[in-house]
């Protein structure tokens, strides 16, 4: 249990445990100082991963890609990693993935496919001890002896001087990892998301649910967010509000990016005049919340001033949505493309209507990349560098996000002028190695500061 300080317990009780990440609230995490003999080497990173980064269809696989790859220039990277059935559906894709990523990295053991993903009775049994404990229902999803062997393995065999745990989600894992500097990065901060995508929610009783599985990853967020080196957040916004939460929490903004040479302007105009896009599969709800939400109250009236207009999704939808969604004239679901550029370059707009979420919207980074304007929820582009009227108009009202749709189709120089701030703006603070030296300086100094000669080593003072 948690509160206990024996958060790992269910995981590791029939293996040897590798060391005890201390929970108590007057304990200090353990310093491991490497031998001398590493700092003429590559310093050795472990990755835990909530999900197997291949094929980058989603943000958070885009993230952890791109992260990899950035951390593979400098540093030795093994990847211990969970599979999730909507990124890889069956063995081939699985075997694929892990292909690709060996191929790029220094150690990728054998991915781990969530049982829940393949059974619905070990999903309620999740759910079950999830309410009985007072545990989130995370520390269950992941709770598998097959990824606490591939842990060990990779341990033993990499020797890492520098933890990189990709969620949150693996905190039951934390007692299996070495003494080393941690790091954690949050994709979003989870507990505000739940009770987000709760408010959206039409069930009352799956509403309550949702909240109080909110409440309880806060208080993990609370609890274990001042015991990592550096919590690693995508947004200044989601940085402010885990300081609300953990006033002692070290936090680094180091913000989603794009391939700004693969995402490029098309060199010969390809824009279908009257082309209205939206980029990111429905199987996520806040994808699926913000596509409803645009066809019931911004669409009609987009259809009424423009009747021209088409409305393509580019990303997979299950067949019941794409049934749904192409009900209302002029929707298009092209679902999952191998490439998403030639669908893009089509579009006159993109939009993102999000009303759930945080993090930064790679969505957003990957159109304005290929210079496209963009309209967008606050919520939709919260975290980012935007300058509405510049590099992108900013609209909550349905009406008024309806209206500014039909002012960028109806006017390419508008289009134009926020379509190259937008350019800009990529190429400057977002592409992707720009980001990842950024994360990489944070890495190195974390390593520096557990040598055993160096005055910043980890010590519990430092904590405090």
């Amino acid at each position: 249990m948690l509160g206990s300080g024996n958060i790992g317990v269910l995981f590791l009780q029939n293996q040897p445990q590798v060391c005890s990440f201390p929970l108590a609230r007057d304990e200090a995490i353990p310093v491991r100082f490497p031998n001398s003999s590493h700092l003429e080497m590559r310093s050795r990173v472990l990755v835990l991963s909530q999900c197997l980064p291949f094929p980058p269809h989603s943000g958070v696989t885009k993230r952890t890609h791109h992260i990899l790859q950035e951390l593979q220039r400098t540093f030795d990277v093994t990847l211990v990693a969970f599979s999730r059935r909507d990124h890889q559906p069956d063995a081939a894709s699985l075997s694929r993935a892990a292909e690709v990523l060996s191929g790029e990295l220094s150690d990728v053991l054998t991915p781990v496919p969530i049982e829940s993903d393949y059974s619905f009775p070990r999903k309620l049994r999740n759910h079950a001890r999830s309410v009985l404990s007072g545990e989130p229902y995370i520390l269950y999803e992941y709770d598998d002896a097959k990824f606490g062997r591939e842990l060990q393995q990779a341990v033993a065999r990499a020797k890492p001087d520098m933890i990189h745990l990709d969620s949150l989600d693996l905190y039951g894992w934390l007692p299996a990892i070495p003494d080393a500097p941690t790091a954690c990065t949050h994709h979003n901060l989870e507990s505000e998301l739940l009770r987000l995508q709760a408010d959206h929610f039409p069930n009352r009783l799956v509403r309550r649910y949702m909240r109080h599985q909110g409440d309880l990853v806060e208080k993990v967020e609370r609890r274990l967010s001042p015991r990592f080196d550096l919590n690693v957040m995508t947004s200044q916004v989601d940085a402010e509000r885990l300081h609300t939460l953990a006033p002692a929490a070290r936090t680094a903004v180091v913000p989603n990016g794009v391939d700004t040479d693969y995402f490029r302007p098309s060199s010969v105009p390809q824009v279908v005049e009257g082309r209205v896009a939206f980029l990111g599969p429905t199987y996520m709800f806040p994808n699926r919340d913000a596509v409803e939400f645009f066809l019931a109250e911004s669409w009609p009236f987009i259809r009424m001033k423009c009747p021209e207009s088409t409305f393509h999704l580019i990303g997979r939808n299950s067949p019941e949505q794409k049934a749904s969604f192409e009900t209302h004239p002029g929707v298009t679901c092209n679902g999952h493309v191998s490439d998403v550029r030639p669908h893009l370059s089509e579009a006159a707009v993109s939009v993102v209507p999000i009303r759930v979420g945080g993090g930064t919207r790679l969505k957003i980074l990957d159109a304005w990349s290929m210079g496209k304007a963009v309209i967008s929820t606050s919520v939709g582009c919260e975290g980012l560098e935007t300058v509405d009227g510049r590099n992108i108009l900013i609209r909550d009202d349905p009406t008024q996000f309806a209206e500014a749709v039909v002012r960028v189709l109806r006017d390419p120089e508008l289009r134009g002028r926020l379509g190259h701030e937008a350019r800009n703006t990529a190429e400057k603070f977002y592409a992707w190695r720009v980001v990842g030296r950024r994360l990489v300086g944070l890495y190195q100094d974390l390593i520096a500061a557990a040598q055993p000669d160096t005055p910043g080593r980890r010590a519990v003072a430092a904590r405090e």
